[in-house]
């Protein structure tokens, strides 16, 4: 029986080592893609200076830069949980609480870009007067100040109250590293808080648009689409909520599956609910604008789709941002 159970074992090692080089480049390939889509897009907003100075595509910038940092870094603890590389204590830290600084700012900014849909087509004689550059600035300042405060809370009671972690290399995750109960008291409530104002948010630009596009009839094709983008949003909000889940998820799930099974499951969360919503919302974003979408395809396509300059600045002028 116990050579059966042996061979069994040997068996499923050597199964996981052959199929884990195409799990590897299945997984990390669309990343390296994505990362460059998400290049070009920073590329063209840098090209432009309306593109620098106009709310919206200030916020849009933003979603940009912290989804590839997140992407990034969560390409990082993949990796080392796929391989089962140990990494120096400090080093997982500064990985964990800067993915949950990015998670958390990207959430609040999803607030942010629904705020500014919501005063665009409901307050649109005092939108250019409410969403200045400025202020588009200040409040992404807060929201950084706002999403640091767990990750800091974490690195305070890590470094002053924590003694449980005495290795100095370890598999990489927040159950190995932080494992005092105050951290999950604190994930908990803090994230509690984001993601049901968040949440509300939403829900209420969503309600007020949709309001506006029942009751002005000037402009309801407008309307519509900023209740689409709306969505957009919440789409966005519950597969971020779902990623921050994953990882007890993933543990009750270990502990009744073989490992082999574990090991697949932990793929295909990776490439559901990490790498294609961090990828494919920005790409979606993006080419719903038309004034952006010009300018992106010119440049993501090196050149050879040409940028058409006079549609562009139409819909620049006009405010057209139709997303």
């Amino acid at each position: 029986m116990s050579n059966l159970n042996e061979s069994k074992a040997n068996i499923t090692q050597t199964v996981m080592a052959q199929t884990a080089p195409v799990k590897m480049f299945l997984s990390v390939t669309p990343c390296v893609i994505f990362l460059y889509v998400n290049g070009v897009m920073l590329f063209t907003l840098s090209k432009k200076t309306v593109f620098q100075e106009m709310p919206r595509y200030m916020l849009f910038g933003h979603m940009l830069w912290v989804d590839t940092l997140n992407l990034c870094m969560s390409v990082v603890l993949y990796i080392c949980a796929f391989r089962s590389i140990l990494i120096m204590k400090n080093l997982c830290l500064f990985l964990l609480i800067s993915t949950t600084a990015l998670l958390h700012v990207s959430v609040l900014n999803l607030s942010l870009m629904s705020l500014e849909r919501y005063v665009a087509i409901c307050f649109p004689l005092r939108h250019a007067e409410i969403t200045t550059s400025e202020r588009t600035k200040m409040a992404i300042g807060v929201v950084w100040m706002i999403g640091l405060i767990q990750p800091l809370s974490d690195m305070i009671i890590f470094y002053a109250i924590d003694s449980t972690s005495a290795v100095m290399n370890l598999f990489c995750s927040r159950t190995t590293l932080f494992r005092l109960q105050i951290y999950k008291k604190l994930e908990i409530s803090i994230t509690c808080v984001f993601f049901v104002s968040v949440c509300f948010v939403i829900i209420f630009t969503y309600a007020s648009i949709a309001a506006v596009a029942k009751t002005v009839s000037s402009d309801k094709a407008s309307a519509k689409k900023a209740n689409k983008t709306v969505l957009l949003h919440l789409l966005q909000l519950v597969l971020g909520l779902i990623s921050l889940l994953l990882e007890p998820i993933f543990e009750a799930i270990y502990v009744r599956v073989d490992i082999n099974t574990s090991v697949n499951l932990m793929y295909f969360f990776f490439v559901v609910f990490i790498i294609f919503p961090r990828c494919l919302s920005p790409l979606v974003y993006g080419l719903r604008d038309q004034a952006f979408g010009w300018s992106f395809k010119y440049y993501f396509t090196l050149g050879f789709i040409r940028q058409n300059r006079c549609k562009t600045e139409i819909h620049l002028v006009a405010g057209g941002c139709k997303i």
